[in-house]
């Protein structure tokens, strides 16, 4: 039997908790200053509760660009006349509790039903330049890869491939979607595969990798920064987790506790 979203989304949030738990009481080294000047902080989502502010909307992503966050990571699904749009699951049960299914849906049938879900283009309008985008890509059957091609790189024209955004996936035949963007701004997400997709990374010369922080062992992280490499892990939530991937000289920090890093971040800086 299949799990359901919502059922997986909460045995995932469980799984970290609990990962998080041990970090808790694992204290760590300080950071060094250096390590803190090059922290590059990315909000899984934005800043949300999916109660009054709810995960990959406007609102969410304004409240880390108040904050001063680096970045934020958010993911991209096609409605059924093909425009892109800020939504993690394939439909609007879990998050807003109407049962659509997003790619059976046009713009505007679903723009009228859930208002709150805000198109790629609105996104990349709002917050290009001013925050780091890590655009998640998500495997869908809608045809016309051509046409997303397009559309994509309508949108993202205004800015700097690997300067201003990359795209993560965790299907490395989604990049074939953002050719216009290079190698360079595409970075594979690993789960259980992480060796696997990390010979890959470095044979096709993406911009970096991403996996979970219990994952990422030491010796991958070495190896892909020897060759230029960035490398992000996910998902921080306590003091010494962040303390532990800032001394691993983790390049990007993922997290869904963003403003709670950020605020470490600045206290340290200033207590150095």
């Amino acid at each position: 039997m299949a799990i359901s979203m919502g059922i997986r989304y909460q045995i995932e949030q469980s799984a970290q908790h609990l990962a998080d738990l041990v970090f808790v009481l694992w204290p760590r080294r300080r950071p060094s200053i250096k390590a803190l000047l090059n922290c590059k902080i990315v909000s899984h989502r934005g800043e949300h509760d999916n109660r009054l502010i709810k995960e990959n909307t406007l609102a969410a992503f304004e409240r880390v660009h108040q904050a001063g966050v680096w970045g934020i990571e958010l993911d991209v699904r096609w409605t059924r006349d093909l425009h892109p749009v800020v939504i993690h699951d394939p439909d609007t049960r879990r998050l807003f509790d109407i049962d659509l299914d997003v790619a059976q849906q046009s713009l505007q049938e679903l723009r009228r039903q859930v208002a709150q879900i805000p198109t790629l283009a609105e996104v990349v309008d709002r917050f290009g330049g001013l925050l780091h985008l890590m655009v998640e890509l998500k495997h869908d059957e809608l045809p016309q890869q051509d046409l997303k091609q397009r559309r994509l790189q309508e949108i993202f024209a205004p800015l700097r491939a690997a300067e201003d955004y990359h795209f993560i996936a965790l299907d490395l035949d989604l990049f074939d979607l953002v050719r216009f963007a290079g190698d360079g701004a595409c970075v594979p997400v690993a789960e259980l595969n992480i060796n696997a997709m990390s010979r890959q990374a470095l044979a096709r010369r993406f911009g970096g990798i991403s996996g979970q922080y219990l994952l990422m062992h030491n010796r991958l992280i070495r190896r892909h920064q020897r060759q230029q490499r960035r490398v992000g892990t996910g998902f921080a939530g306590s003091r010494f987790c962040f303390y532990r991937e800032l001394n691993r000289g983790v390049d990007w920090i993922f997290t869904n506790h963003a403003l709670k890093l950020r605020a470490i971040q600045q206290n340290l800086l200033r207590d150095r």
